[in-house]
């Protein structure tokens, strides 16, 4: 069964396929088929129907996309793909784009979900004081975190923002780190500058840092504080304890907002000590302006093979549970 799609001209083809079609084998192994390409036509050889129908509604979107876009990374395909929402039909997906959907703005940046769970993300961090973003690697949780937090900042909604962590180490003992509190801090804080580096510049970072206007803290240094109209992200939440998530979540003053996100699948907290994200998620029910968002693997974004690793992971640990209760 063959589709085919038309591109509008060739340099729209080339932002899809690549220069010298090198999109081409990734976009294959990603949709399970063989892909021809033939002047601005780009042919679909398969017998599966789904599979040609995820082939027209990717492509579909994609050259939509490719008229305000960059030339596409494999990455940038695969986000694509996810949100395609695994087989909808084509007419569902373009009627949505016309939808009003939420987004992030930043310094005239934007940020779109890229999958249901993201979406209801973004609104949840819109409408309510605390909310929390449960889920493995990949699914956006803290890019989207830290996107909404500098709207907040930069858009004068909030004065500061606050970007804090539990400091426990991922399973090594780094030892003795040199400088002072910030540079000692900030390789734990890294993938939220990354975020951050990703929508504004690092000199802008600089000088918000210099003004004051984001701020990095250890978690420890939480304790008695009282924050007023400020943004707050707490990272790597499934690394605190109860007692430290108690004292986090009871910091919240004025006009200020928090975002925790955390992977409940990737504790390093000592194995007599229980993870304060975990109790939290257990006890936090029924209140007022307090949202959980579950993420799972069908949310990934980042690529496909972090997809699979989860799943692997997931059904690993699914199996040995099983044999211990027997």
């Amino acid at each position: 069964m063959d589709r085919s799609i038309e591109f509008s001209h060739e340099e729209q083809m080339e932002r899809v396929l690549g220069i010298n079609d090198r999109n081409l084998p990734y976009l294959e192994a990603l949709l399970g088929c063989d892909l021809f390409v033939k002047g601005t036509m780009l042919t679909c050889l398969s017998k599966d129907e789904l599979v040609a129908n995820r082939f027209l509604s990717l492509l579909a979107r994609l050259r939509t996309l490719s008229e305000n876009q960059h030339y596409f990374s494999e990455a940038e395909i695969f986000m694509e793909y996810q949100s395609l929402k695994h087989g909808r039909p084509l007419e569902e997906l373009l009627s949505e784009e016309k939808q009003d959907k939420p987004f992030i703005l930043v310094h005239n940046r934007f940020a779109f979900p890229k999958s249901p769970r993201q979406e209801a993300y973004i609104k949840s961090m819109e409408e309510n004081q605390i909310v929390f973003g449960i889920g493995p690697a990949g699914t956006g949780k803290t890019f989207l975190a830290v996107a909404y937090a500098l709207s907040q900042l930069m858009g004068g909604k909030r004065q500061k923002l606050i970007l804090t962590r539990p400091i426990v180490e991922a399973g090594e003992n780094l030892g003795f780190l040199p400088g002072d509190l910030a540079q000692k801090i900030n390789p734990y804080l890294r993938p939220l500058y990354d975020a951050m580096e990703a929508m504004i510049s690092v000199q802008n970072i600089r000088k918000l840092e210099e003004n004051g206007s984001i701020e990095i803290a250890p978690l420890a240094y939480m304790r008695g504080r009282s924050l007023q109209n400020a943004i707050v992200i707490l990272d790597e939440a499934q690394n605190t304890t109860i007692e430290q998530m108690q004292m986090f979540l009871t910091r919240l003053g004025e006009n200020s907002k928090a975002i925790i996100t955390g992977d409940i699948s990737q504790v390093d907290l000592p194995k007599h000590k229980s993870s304060g994200l975990v109790h939290a998620k257990n006890i936090l029910h029924g209140i007022n302006a307090l949202d959980f968002i579950l993420f799972d693997s069908r949310d990934v974004v980042r690529s496909r093979i972090v997809q699979q690793i989860i799943d692997a992971y997931a059904k690993d640990q699914t199996t040995h549970a099983q044999g211990e209760r027997r």
